[in-house]
C-alpha cells in the first residue's frame, strides 16, 4: 500500500511538472508569433491571434511578457506593450490576482531591458500610488534612464520643500544628488541652485565629460554628398604634418582648435569659414588609467562618422535634422593609456538659412551617462 501511495504521489508531481512545462512553452510559443511581426503589416495576422491568445492566460502571464519585451523589435514592443495593458486592465476589472512579487523581482533585475522595467514599475504604480516613495530612493543609479530620472525628481521634490537645519547640509545634498543626475535639465536646475545659494558653479562641459581639444583637417570634396563614403586620408593614417589633396584645389592641412564654448560645442563655420559641399575631420586622443566600456556621445546638424582606436563605432548620413546632446551614441572599450577619437563631419550644399550650421560636439560616458575620467592628450601641431 505505501509503495502504490508513493507512486501515485510521484505519479500527481510528474503530472503537474508537465502540465507547468506545456504551458510555459506554450507562452513560449505565443510570444515567438508575436515578436515575429515586422513593418508594414508582415505577421499581423499571426501576431493578433497569438495576442488574444496570450492575452486570455491572464495576469499570471505578465513576468512572460515582460520578458519577451527585452529582445524584441520596436514594432514588436507595442504589440507586447499593449498585452501587459489589456492583461493588467482585464484582471482589475475582474478583481484577478497580478503577481506583484514576481513584476517587482523582474523591475529590480537591471540586467532587463529598461523599456520593460519601466513598465513593470508603471503597473506597480497604478497597484500602489505609495510606489515611487518605496522603491525610487534606491534607484538614483538605474540604468534606465526613465527611472533613474523619476528618481532624481523626487530628491529634487525634497529639495524644494525640506527644511534643512543649516546651509551646509543644503549645499552637500544638492552636490550629492550631482552625482546621481544625468539629464541635462535635471544638473542644470542642481546648478542653478548651488551658483544662486551657495556660489558653487559647476563646469557643465566638464561635468558631462566633453572633448575641447581636438585637431582639424580639411576640406575635402561633399559635392552632392560623395564625401560621406568616400575614404580620405584621416580615415587611414593620422600624420599630423601630412598635407593632402583637398576639395577643389585646396589643400587639406592639420589645424589645432581648442572650444571654450559651453557642452565642447565645435562651430566649424568658426573655426575654418563657410564651405558648402565639405568635409571635415577632427581628431583627439584622451588617456585613460583603464580599459573599459564607453559611450561616445555626439551632437550635428550634418552627416557624421565616428571612430574610437580605428574601429568605426557609429555613422549617420542626414543633414539639418536638428541638434541636442547625446543624438548619436557610439559604444567601444577604451584601452589603458592611449585612445584615439576621429570623427567625420559632412556639411552639404543647402542654401536655406537653417541649413547652415555645421558643428559637433562629443562626450566619453558610460552607459548612463556619467562622464569617464579620461585625459586629453590630443598632441600638439609642432
Amino acid at each position: 500500500m505505501k509503495n502504490l501511495i508513493t507512486r501515485y504521489t510521484l505519479g500527481v508531481l510528474l503530472s503537474g511538472l508537465c502540465a507547468s512545462f506545456a504551458a510555459a512553452q506554450d507562452v513560449d510559443s505565443l510570444l515567438a508569433r508575436i515578436k515575429a511581426v515586422g513593418k508594414e503589416g508582415v505577421g499581423n495576422v499571426e501576431a493578433a491571434k497569438a495576442w488574444k491568445e496570450l492575452v486570455a492566460k491572464g495576469p499570471a502571464v505578465l513576468p512572460d511578457i515582460l520578458a519577451g519585451m527585452d529582445d524584441a523589435s520596436p514594432v514588436a514592443v507595442n504589440w507586447l506593450r499593449g498585452a501587459v495593458e489589456a492583461v493588467h486592465d482585464k484582471a482589475i476589472q475582474q478583481n484577478q490576482k497580478i503577481p506583484v512579487a514576481k513584476i517587482e523581482a523582474f523591475l529590480n533585475d537591471t540586467q532587463h531591458a529598461g523599456h520593460s522595467r519601466r513598465l513593470a514599475y508603471e503597473m506597480l504604480v497604478k497597484l500602489d500610488p505609495k510606489t515611487p516613495d518605496r522603491l525610487l530612493p534606491k534607484m538614483l543609479d538605474d540604468p534606465s534612464s526613465e527611472i533613474r530620472r523619476d528618481a532624481v525628481a523626487v530628491k529634487l521634490n525634497y529639495g524644494k520643500t525640506a527644511a534643512f537645519e543649516m546651509k551646509t547640509a543644503h549645499k552637500d545634498f544638492y552636490l550629492g544628488l550631482l552625482k546621481h543626475a544625468r539629464d541635462r535639465d535635471q544638473v542644470s536646475e542642481i546648478r542653478d541652485v548651488l551658483k544662486k545659494g551657495h556660489a558653487v558653479d559647476i563646469d557643465l562641459t566638464k561635468h558631462f565629460g566633453f572633448v575641447t581639444r581636438w585637431n582639424l583637417i580639411g576640406p575635402f570634396d561633399n559635392v552632392k554628398g560623395v564625401g560621406f563614403n568616400n575614404v580620405y586620408p584621416p580615415e587611414k593614417e593620422i600624420a599630423l604634418k601630412a598635407i593632402y589633396p583637398g576639395k577643389g584645389t585646396e589643400q587639406a592641412r592639420w589645424r589645432e582648435h581648442a572650444t571654450d564654448k559651453e557642452l565642447g560645442l565645435v562651430d566649424l563655420n568658426e573655426a575654418i569659414g563657410k564651405l558648402k559641399g565639405a568635409v571635415y575631420y577632427a581628431h583627439a586622443v584622451v588617456a585613460s588609467e583603464s580599459e573599459r566600456s564607453i559611450d561616445l556621445r555626439a551632437g550635428s546638424n550634418n552627416a557624421v562618422r565616428i571612430w574610437l582606436n580605428g574601429k568605426e563605432v557609429f555613422f549617420r548620413e542626414e543633414y539639418h535634422h536638428g541638434m541636442k546632446m547625446d543624438q548619436h551614441v557610439g559604444k567601444g572599450t577604451l584601452k589603458t593609456g592611449r585612445n584615439e577619437i576621429l570623427i567625420k563631419v559632412c556639411q552639404n550644399e543647402q542654401t536655406d538659412s537653417w541649413a547652415q550650421q555645421w558643428s559637433f560636439q562629443l562626450r566619453v560616458c558610460d552607459y548612463l551617462g556619467a562622464a569617464v575620467p579620461v585625459t586629453n592628450v590630443t598632441e600638439k601641431i609642432k
